[in-house]
Protein backbone atom coordinates (compact mmCIF):
# COMPACT_ATOMS: atom_id res chain seq x y z
CA UNK A 1 0.00 0.00 0.00
CA UNK A 2 1.18 3.43 -0.61
CA UNK A 3 0.19 6.26 1.09
CA UNK A 4 1.05 10.17 -0.11
CA UNK A 5 2.00 12.41 2.80
CA UNK A 6 1.73 16.43 2.40
CA UNK A 7 5.35 17.79 2.85
CA UNK A 8 4.05 20.94 4.78
CA UNK A 9 3.63 18.90 8.13
CA UNK A 10 6.01 18.15 10.00
CA UNK A 11 6.67 14.30 11.43
CA UNK A 12 5.27 10.99 9.57
CA UNK A 13 2.54 8.69 10.63
CA UNK A 14 3.67 5.16 12.27
CA UNK A 15 2.49 2.99 9.67
CA UNK A 16 3.02 -1.12 9.07
CA UNK A 17 6.53 -2.40 7.04
CA UNK A 18 4.30 -3.17 3.92
CA UNK A 19 2.66 1.01 3.97
CA UNK A 20 5.29 3.24 1.93
CA UNK A 21 4.94 6.56 2.82
CA UNK A 22 5.75 8.87 0.05
CA UNK A 23 5.89 13.06 0.50
CA UNK A 24 4.66 15.30 -2.03
CA UNK A 25 4.08 18.77 -2.52
CA UNK A 26 0.68 19.58 -2.21
CA UNK A 27 0.56 22.45 -4.57
CA UNK A 28 2.38 20.79 -7.25
CA UNK A 29 1.13 17.84 -9.03
CA UNK A 30 1.19 14.66 -7.68
CA UNK A 31 3.98 12.35 -9.80
CA UNK A 32 2.74 9.75 -12.64
CA UNK A 33 4.92 6.84 -10.83
CA UNK A 34 2.75 7.42 -7.49
CA UNK A 35 -0.51 7.25 -9.00
CA UNK A 36 -1.00 4.19 -7.87
CA UNK A 37 -1.84 5.30 -4.33
CA UNK A 38 -4.42 3.77 -2.02
CA UNK A 39 -4.17 6.82 0.43
CA UNK A 40 -4.02 10.67 0.05
CA UNK A 41 -3.50 12.61 2.79
CA UNK A 42 -4.61 16.35 2.09
CA UNK A 43 -3.02 19.68 3.28
CA UNK A 44 -3.15 23.16 1.98
CA UNK A 45 -4.20 22.11 -1.85
CA UNK A 46 -6.20 24.03 -3.91
CA UNK A 47 -9.46 22.24 -4.94
CA UNK A 48 -7.85 22.65 -8.96
CA UNK A 49 -4.92 20.56 -7.40
CA UNK A 50 -7.53 17.83 -5.86
CA UNK A 51 -9.78 17.63 -9.04
CA UNK A 52 -6.81 16.38 -10.62
CA UNK A 53 -5.80 13.92 -8.42
CA UNK A 54 -9.25 12.56 -7.85
CA UNK A 55 -8.85 12.25 -11.55
CA UNK A 56 -5.14 10.53 -11.84
CA UNK A 57 -5.38 8.15 -8.65
CA UNK A 58 -7.30 5.81 -9.58
CA UNK A 59 -6.67 3.03 -6.95
CA UNK A 60 -7.43 5.57 -4.26
CA UNK A 61 -9.66 4.35 -1.53
CA UNK A 62 -9.03 6.91 1.46
CA UNK A 63 -8.86 10.52 1.26
CA UNK A 64 -7.84 12.03 4.86
CA UNK A 65 -8.00 15.71 4.68
CA UNK A 66 -5.95 17.43 7.96
CA UNK A 67 -8.67 20.63 7.44
CA UNK A 68 -11.55 20.65 10.45
CA UNK A 69 -13.62 21.92 7.32
CA UNK A 70 -12.48 19.45 4.30
CA UNK A 71 -14.50 22.03 1.94
CA UNK A 72 -11.63 21.26 -0.67
CA UNK A 73 -11.45 17.85 -0.41
CA UNK A 74 -14.83 17.88 -1.17
CA UNK A 75 -15.32 19.89 -3.91
CA UNK A 76 -12.31 17.90 -5.83
CA UNK A 77 -15.16 15.05 -7.19
CA UNK A 78 -14.01 12.08 -5.99
CA UNK A 79 -15.12 9.07 -6.80
CA UNK A 80 -18.35 8.13 -4.63
CA UNK A 81 -16.52 4.74 -2.83
CA UNK A 82 -13.38 7.15 -1.75
CA UNK A 83 -13.81 7.62 1.71
CA UNK A 84 -13.16 11.58 3.29
CA UNK A 85 -12.21 11.91 6.61
CA UNK A 86 -11.76 15.25 8.26
CA UNK A 87 -9.27 17.19 9.95
CA UNK A 88 -11.81 17.17 13.22
CA UNK A 89 -9.98 17.97 16.38
CA UNK A 90 -6.44 18.78 14.77
CA UNK A 91 -7.40 22.12 15.23
CA UNK A 92 -9.41 22.84 18.81
CA UNK A 93 -6.79 24.05 20.67
CA UNK A 94 -5.32 26.82 18.21
CA UNK A 95 -8.52 28.08 16.47
CA UNK A 96 -9.95 28.24 20.44
CA UNK A 97 -6.98 30.69 21.37
CA UNK A 98 -7.47 32.36 18.48
CA UNK A 99 -11.04 32.92 18.98
CA UNK A 100 -10.18 34.14 22.43
CA UNK A 101 -7.32 36.68 21.12
CA UNK A 102 -10.43 38.39 18.64
CA UNK A 103 -12.33 37.87 21.74
CA UNK A 104 -10.05 40.18 23.61
CA UNK A 105 -8.94 42.12 21.25
CA UNK A 106 -11.75 43.52 20.20
CA UNK A 107 -13.06 44.08 24.00
CA UNK A 108 -9.96 45.82 25.10
CA UNK A 109 -10.18 47.72 21.90
CA UNK A 110 -6.66 46.91 20.98
CA UNK A 111 -6.89 47.22 17.36
CA UNK A 112 -7.64 50.77 18.09
CA UNK A 113 -4.60 51.26 20.34
CA UNK A 114 -2.41 49.57 17.34
CA UNK A 115 -4.01 52.17 14.93
CA UNK A 116 -2.75 55.00 17.13
CA UNK A 117 0.67 53.89 18.02
CA UNK A 118 2.31 55.02 14.71
CA UNK A 119 0.68 58.37 15.21
CA UNK A 120 1.93 58.23 18.67
CA UNK A 121 -1.22 59.05 20.26
CA UNK A 122 -2.07 58.24 24.08
CA UNK A 123 -5.74 57.13 23.90
CA UNK A 124 -6.89 58.66 27.34
CA UNK A 125 -10.39 57.61 26.07
CA UNK A 126 -9.56 54.29 26.28
CA UNK A 127 -7.29 53.88 29.60
CA UNK A 128 -6.76 55.51 33.09
CA UNK A 129 -9.73 55.68 35.20
CA UNK A 130 -13.15 54.23 33.94
CA UNK A 131 -16.37 53.57 35.39
CA UNK A 132 -17.10 50.44 33.83
CA UNK A 133 -19.93 50.09 30.93
CA UNK A 134 -20.58 53.97 31.78
CA UNK A 135 -20.64 54.29 27.89
CA UNK A 136 -22.42 50.99 26.65
CA UNK A 137 -19.12 49.12 25.70
CA UNK A 138 -18.60 45.92 26.58
CA UNK A 139 -14.80 46.04 28.20
CA UNK A 140 -14.04 42.96 30.01
CA UNK A 141 -15.24 38.99 29.75
CA UNK A 142 -17.04 39.15 33.56
CA UNK A 143 -20.21 38.91 33.38
CA UNK A 144 -20.34 39.10 29.29
CA UNK A 145 -23.12 37.22 27.64
CA UNK A 146 -21.28 34.80 24.95
CA UNK A 147 -22.89 32.94 22.26
CA UNK A 148 -20.83 30.08 20.60
CA UNK A 149 -22.73 29.37 17.10
CA UNK A 150 -21.79 25.71 15.92
CA UNK A 151 -20.91 24.15 19.30
CA UNK A 152 -18.53 21.61 18.17
CA UNK A 153 -15.16 20.39 19.78
CA UNK A 154 -13.67 23.66 19.10
CA UNK A 155 -16.49 25.64 20.80
CA UNK A 156 -16.18 23.19 24.11
CA UNK A 157 -12.52 23.63 23.74
CA UNK A 158 -12.87 27.34 23.69
CA UNK A 159 -15.91 28.03 26.09
CA UNK A 160 -13.93 26.47 29.42
CA UNK A 161 -11.28 28.99 28.71
CA UNK A 162 -14.24 32.01 28.23
CA UNK A 163 -15.96 31.14 31.65
CA UNK A 164 -12.17 31.29 33.62
CA UNK A 165 -12.24 34.53 32.50
CA UNK A 166 -16.00 35.26 33.75
CA UNK A 167 -18.23 34.79 30.90
CA UNK A 168 -21.33 32.98 30.78
CA UNK A 169 -21.62 30.62 27.98
CA UNK A 170 -24.26 29.25 25.68
CA UNK A 171 -24.34 27.14 22.66
CA UNK A 172 -26.22 27.41 19.51
CA UNK A 173 -26.83 23.87 17.48
CA UNK A 174 -29.28 22.54 15.38
CA UNK A 175 -30.94 20.61 18.54
CA UNK A 176 -30.97 21.55 22.27
CA UNK A 177 -29.17 19.56 25.18
CA UNK A 178 -26.27 20.19 26.82
CA UNK A 179 -22.31 19.37 25.71
CA UNK A 180 -19.21 19.77 27.57
CA UNK A 181 -21.40 20.98 30.37
CA UNK A 182 -22.99 24.22 28.82
CA UNK A 183 -26.26 24.42 27.59
CA UNK A 184 -27.13 24.41 24.17
CA UNK A 185 -29.95 25.81 22.23
CA UNK A 186 -31.50 25.18 18.81
CA UNK A 187 -31.32 27.65 16.08
CA UNK A 188 -34.76 28.37 16.50
CA UNK A 189 -34.22 30.20 19.48
CA UNK A 190 -31.71 32.62 18.35
CA UNK A 191 -34.20 35.37 18.34
CA UNK A 192 -34.88 35.29 21.75
CA UNK A 193 -31.02 35.28 23.22
CA UNK A 194 -29.60 37.79 20.62
CA UNK A 195 -30.61 40.84 22.13
CA UNK A 196 -28.98 39.90 25.48
CA UNK A 197 -25.38 38.79 23.68
CA UNK A 198 -22.21 40.59 24.30
CA UNK A 199 -20.05 38.66 22.47
CA UNK A 200 -21.29 36.12 19.15
CA UNK A 201 -18.38 33.63 18.16
CA UNK A 202 -19.47 31.79 15.25
CA UNK A 203 -17.55 28.48 14.36
CA UNK A 204 -20.09 27.11 11.87
CA UNK A 205 -18.96 24.98 9.27
CA UNK A 206 -19.21 25.21 5.16
CA UNK A 207 -22.23 24.40 4.01
CA UNK A 208 -25.56 24.95 1.82
CA UNK A 209 -27.62 25.51 4.95
CA UNK A 210 -25.25 27.32 6.43
CA UNK A 211 -24.80 29.88 3.97
CA UNK A 212 -25.99 33.27 5.22
CA UNK A 213 -26.85 32.09 8.47
CA UNK A 214 -26.00 35.35 10.57
CA UNK A 215 -28.20 37.47 7.92
CA UNK A 216 -29.34 40.86 8.20
CA UNK A 217 -32.54 40.30 10.14
CA UNK A 218 -30.36 38.19 13.18
CA UNK A 219 -27.69 40.66 12.89
CA UNK A 220 -30.47 43.54 13.87
CA UNK A 221 -30.99 41.53 16.78
CA UNK A 222 -28.14 42.33 18.76
CA UNK A 223 -27.25 45.16 20.89
CA UNK A 224 -25.11 47.98 19.40
CA UNK A 225 -22.44 46.92 22.37
CA UNK A 226 -22.16 42.83 20.73
CA UNK A 227 -18.50 41.80 19.61
CA UNK A 228 -18.70 39.38 16.60
CA UNK A 229 -16.23 36.59 15.87
CA UNK A 230 -15.65 34.55 13.15
CA UNK A 231 -13.66 31.91 13.00
CA UNK A 232 -15.49 29.26 11.21
CA UNK A 233 -16.48 29.50 7.72
CA UNK A 234 -16.60 33.30 5.71
CA UNK A 235 -19.88 31.99 3.57
CA UNK A 236 -22.07 31.92 7.13
CA UNK A 237 -22.07 35.27 7.41
CA UNK A 238 -23.99 37.57 5.01
CA UNK A 239 -21.32 40.19 4.43
CA UNK A 240 -23.10 43.06 2.73
CA UNK A 241 -25.30 43.07 5.71
CA UNK A 242 -22.36 43.00 8.29
CA UNK A 243 -20.68 45.99 6.58
CA UNK A 244 -24.19 47.53 6.91
CA UNK A 245 -23.84 47.11 10.52
CA UNK A 246 -20.37 48.10 10.92
CA UNK A 247 -20.38 50.92 9.04
CA UNK A 248 -23.03 52.64 10.96
CA UNK A 249 -22.06 51.39 14.73
CA UNK A 250 -25.06 48.91 15.09
CA UNK A 251 -22.90 46.05 16.58
CA UNK A 252 -19.69 47.38 18.19
CA UNK A 253 -17.50 45.09 16.16
CA UNK A 254 -15.95 42.72 14.34
CA UNK A 255 -12.76 40.08 14.62
CA UNK A 256 -12.94 38.21 10.96
CA UNK A 257 -10.51 35.27 10.15
CA UNK A 258 -12.44 34.31 7.73
CA UNK A 259 -14.20 35.84 4.33
CA UNK A 260 -16.33 34.73 1.71
CA UNK A 261 -13.30 35.74 -1.02
CA UNK A 262 -9.65 34.46 0.49
CA UNK A 263 -7.86 36.07 0.10
CA UNK A 264 -9.70 39.37 0.98
CA UNK A 265 -9.42 41.68 -1.68
CA UNK A 266 -7.17 44.52 -1.66
CA UNK A 267 -10.19 46.73 -2.04
CA UNK A 268 -12.75 45.11 -0.14
CA UNK A 269 -14.19 47.28 2.38
CA UNK A 270 -13.55 45.83 5.46
CA UNK A 271 -9.81 46.50 5.34
CA UNK A 272 -11.14 50.39 6.03
CA UNK A 273 -13.01 50.08 8.99
CA UNK A 274 -11.41 51.35 12.11
CA UNK A 275 -14.12 48.18 14.13
CA UNK A 276 -13.07 45.62 12.24
CA UNK A 277 -9.99 43.01 12.99
CA UNK A 278 -9.05 40.95 10.14
CA UNK A 279 -6.54 38.30 10.38
CA UNK A 280 -5.64 35.75 7.18
CA UNK A 281 -7.27 32.73 8.22
CA UNK A 282 -5.05 32.09 10.74
CA UNK A 283 -7.09 30.52 13.71
CA UNK A 284 -5.93 26.98 12.42
CA UNK A 285 -3.39 26.34 10.06
CA UNK A 286 -1.06 23.66 12.80
CA UNK A 287 -2.47 20.48 12.94
CA UNK A 288 -1.76 19.16 15.65
CA UNK A 289 -1.22 15.06 16.11
CA UNK A 290 -1.98 14.71 12.71
CA UNK A 291 0.34 11.97 11.90
CA UNK A 292 -1.17 9.75 15.00
CA UNK A 293 -5.05 10.06 13.42
CA UNK A 294 -3.34 9.15 9.94
CA UNK A 295 -2.04 6.07 11.46
CA UNK A 296 -5.28 5.58 13.83
CA UNK A 297 -7.45 6.14 10.23
CA UNK A 298 -5.10 3.41 8.27
CA UNK A 299 -5.11 0.87 10.81
CA UNK A 300 -9.16 0.70 10.54
CA UNK A 301 -9.19 0.83 7.05
CA UNK A 302 -7.01 -2.38 6.93
CA UNK A 303 -8.95 -3.83 9.15
CA UNK A 304 -12.08 -2.83 7.57
CA UNK A 305 -13.36 -0.79 10.58
CA UNK A 306 -15.14 2.11 10.70
CA UNK A 307 -12.95 5.37 10.12
CA UNK A 308 -12.76 8.42 12.35
CA UNK A 309 -14.29 11.40 11.05
CA UNK A 310 -16.09 10.31 7.67
CA UNK A 311 -17.75 13.06 6.11
CA UNK A 312 -20.91 12.43 4.46
CA UNK A 313 -21.45 13.52 0.86
CA UNK A 314 -24.62 14.08 -0.02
Amino acid sequence: MKLLYPSNVEGTPDVPDDVTVVRYDPLAPIPAEHHDAEVLVSWGSTVDRMRTAAGQLRALRWVQSLAAGPDVEVAAGFAEDVVITSGRSLHDDTVAEHALALVLGGLRGLHLLVASQPRHEWRSDLGGPRVEGVDGRVETLHGAQVLIWGFGAIAQALAPLLTALGARVTGVARSAGERGGYPVIAEAQLPTVLPDTDVLVMILPHSEQNVGALNAERLALLPTRAWLVNVGRGTTVDEDALLEALREDRIAGAGLDVFRTEPLPKDSPFWDLPNVIISPHSAGGRPRDAALLVAENLAALRHGQALRNVVARD
